[in-house]
């Protein structure tokens, strides 16, 4: 069993540590084009075996995909962080071409690996690996929701001073400030979350959660890692033990919530065949009217990579 973690920086590393750690695959290659970086990170997670007791191999790899070959789900975090001055299709162009690259020599080295996208901006990034990887979309899906509905969760679990293992929450939608959080849909230990918390209280929190990583960027001057690492571990986990975990992804969309040809965030069912089951919840006007919103948002930006005619 292998799976393979295309960029070594923060994000990739903590998933590829998070991965060893909880000995959800038997190697785990981390790749990376900067040279020796990927092999440094692989080293030092793989040190830490013998005291926190695993035995998952870690492996690095500068640039090399045949050390990848035959992984059964690869997640690619890699591209560049948007610099002052760069406009949102410079960003777009750059990642996109970065994505294109590393998901076609991805699939020459496992044509049946399950891609994960983790890498920005989400949503488009993820249609770009799907144009790349011409393989079944239920094979090559994003990371957004998992790491959304973990912050959404977190800042509920401070306010309300329980356990955010008991609150369960769905968001859809984008990635990013359109993002649709469903308070029908949160529930504490199964008590629905607006019979806890009042509703300025709450749409507070909401609106927290959709600038969430803006949040970290303030703070820490670069994106977070630890929250978004674990995420698309637990993705990877759940594909690997197929658990048949339900969590929000952004998907492609074929009729479903009446959209099509578009990568959204969705909650789905996830398994050994990566998306097995696309759920459609009964949605109610207000919030038709939001996830609406937030898919003519992303499709303009999958638009502006169309026009790029990066993947022709």
């Amino acid at each position: 069993m292998k799976v393979t973690v295309v960029g070594a920086g923060n994000v990739g590393a903590t998933c590829a540590d998070v991965l060893a750690h909880r000995e959800i695959a038997n190697e785990i290659v981390l790749l990376d084009i900067k040279e020796g970086f990927a092999e440094g990170k692989a080293l030092d997670i793989w040190q830490t075996s013998p005291i926190n007791l695993y035995d998952s191999r870690t492996v690095g790899s500068t640039n090399d995909y045949s050390k990848t070959a035959g992984s059964e789900v690869v997640v690619i975090t890699s591209g560049l962080p948007r610099k002052p001055g760069m406009s949102r299709d410079d960003l777009i162009a750059t990642n996109a071409g970065i994505v294109k690259t590393v998901t076609e020599n991805v699939i020459k080295y496992s044509p049946n690996a399950i891609i994960i996208v983790v890498s920005n901006p989400l949503d488009v990034m993820t249609y770009c690996a799907y144009l790349n990887a011409k393989t079944d979309p239920k094979k090559v899906f994003g990371m957004a929701g998992v790491l959304d509905t973990a912050r959404y969760r977190a800042f509920l679990a401070t306010e309300l001073n329980v356990s955010p293992k008991d609150i369960q929450a769905v968001l859809m939608g984008g990635h990013g400030d359109t993002m649709v959080p469903l308070p029908r849909y949160t529930t504490v230990a199964g008590i629905p979350v607006t019979e806890l918390i009042a509703a300025d209280k709450l749409n507070e929190i909401i609106e927290r959660t959709k600038f969430g990583g803006g949040e970290i960027v303030k703070l820490l001057g670069t994106s977070a890692w630890y929250a978004p690492g674990a995420a698309a571990a637990q993705m990877v986990e759940a594909i690997v033990r197929d658990q048949k975990r339900i969590f929000p992804v952004c998907a492609w969309l074929n009729g479903e919530y009446g959209m099509k040809d578009i990568y959204l965030g969705v909650p789905v069912i996830l398994g050994k065949g990566g998306i097995e089951k696309i759920i459609e919840l009964q949605l109610d006007e207000a919030e038709k009217t939001l996830l609406n919103e937030s898919a003519s948002a992303v499709k303009s930006v999958m638009d502006v990579l169309d026009n790029m005619n990066i993947n022709a």
